[in-house]
């Protein structure tokens, strides 16, 4: 071997001989004694039984029980406005005026009809009556007698057209008159004097009156959770709308069928707000509370490095001796930050709830602090 190829293969040795010696420090540039991973700073639980309140969640929009958009049921001009938004109105309550002449000369010339009716129909009674008169006293044939009846029947019943043309028109008058349906607060005020609004078939409200003191939220629940829902349990929810406050509720009525596509049920809760604190509009989240259950091992949410809500799979690494293993568990009810524990654990062992993503099988761990 010449000299050439001996310093070659020196340098070669000098290499791997370093490289191997890097692999066996630790974070700091400390060789680990063994050349192996060094410990992992964690922090742990210990799974324990508690008390679980089983609940479903749901998020969703308030929305109000009564509410009624408030339309013209025929053609005409805005005379008078009476309200502005935001007012609170009883049922009943004149909102606004149509332009009524050529209503009010519609009734009169009704009116008129009708008193004419009412003329012809008395006549006809007259002339009745006298043709009975005289047929009793033989001075009228049968036939004489039986025009006369026809007669009288035809007046009433002109008289009776009369009397329902003229209701009519007094019911267009009096519907010029917009009055608010329901109780509530004038949420929208769509129109000014003088513009022209058309009959119900019309897409935009003239006003829209909202009644907030009782408020619904319906939101789609997945079947298989529907098993444990029930008419009157409670409902406890939050909006972001009114940070730190907590509202309740209850449910009011289970939709017997689920949507074929979504495989979901709605469920409707009613929200009592006498003091009408909260809005129709806000997006809410909360909890139908379904029972509570005593002894049920949990664990905290943050110990779950991997875990599949529908199929409740999951895996949780476990401080045994110092090491970190790896175990698989099958999970319940999650409400809040904990989660029930079916089956891989048992109760006192201890869990890593943060570090955990930095772990891998056999890790040793060091635990800075334990909760």
């Amino acid at each position: 071997m010449n000299r050439s190829t001996s310093a070659l293969l020196l340098g070669t040795v000098l290499t791997l001989t370093l490289t191997l010696a890097g692999c066996g420090k630790t974070a700091d540039g400390k060789a680990s004694p063994d050349g192996s991973r060094p410990p992992v700073a964690v922090e742990t639980a210990k799974a324990a039984p508690s008390d679980l309140e089983e609940a479903v969640d749901v998020v969703g929009t308030l929305t109000a029980r009564s509410e009624a958009e408030v339309k013209t049921e025929y053609s005409g001009t805005v005379a008078e406005i009476f309200v502005t938004q935001w007012v609170r109105v009883k049922a009943g309550t004149p909102l606004a005026r149509l332009d009524t002449r050529e209503a009010e000369a519609g009734m009169q010339a009704a009116r008129a009809g009708a008193l004419q009716a009412e003329a012809g129909s008395k006549r006809a009674a007259r002339e009745l009556d006298r043709s009975v008169k005289l047929k009793e006293a033989g001075l009228a044939t049968q036939q004489q007698l039986d025009e006369a009846r026809s007669a009288d029947e035809a007046a009433r019943a002109a008289s009776e057209a009369a009397r329902a043309q003229l209701a009519m028109a007094e019911a267009r008058l009096a519907k010029a008159l917009i009055r608010a349906p329901i109780d509530g607060i004038v949420a929208l005020r769509n129109v000014n004097v003088g513009d022209y609004v058309e009959n119900m078939g019309s897409p935009a409200p003239m006003f829209r009156i909202v009644d907030n003191r009782i408020l619904e939220l319906t939101a789609n629940v997945p079947s298989a959770r529907t098993e444990a829902l029930k008419v009157g349990q409670p409902f406890a929810f939050t909006s972001d709308a009114l940070p730190g406050r907590t509202f309740t509720g209850k449910v009011s009525f289970i939709n017997p069928a689920a949507d074929e596509a979504s495989r979901t049920v709605k469920v409707k809760t009613e929200v009592p707000n006498p003091d009408e604190t909260l809005k129709a509009g806000l997006f809410v989240k909360g909890r139908i509370v379904t029972g509570q259950r005593a002894g049920v091992l949990v664990v905290p949410r943050s110990a779950l490095v991997s875990w599949d809500t529908l199929t409740g799979k999951g895996s949780v690494f476990v401080v045994d001796g110092g090491v970190a293993r790896r175990v698989d568990v099958e999970t319940g009810a999650a409400p809040g930050d904990r989660v029930e524990v079916v089956k891989g654990l048992g109760a006192g062992q201890e869990v890593v709830t943060r570090g955990g993503f930095n772990l891998r099988e056999g890790d040793k761990v060091l635990v800075s602090k334990e909760a």
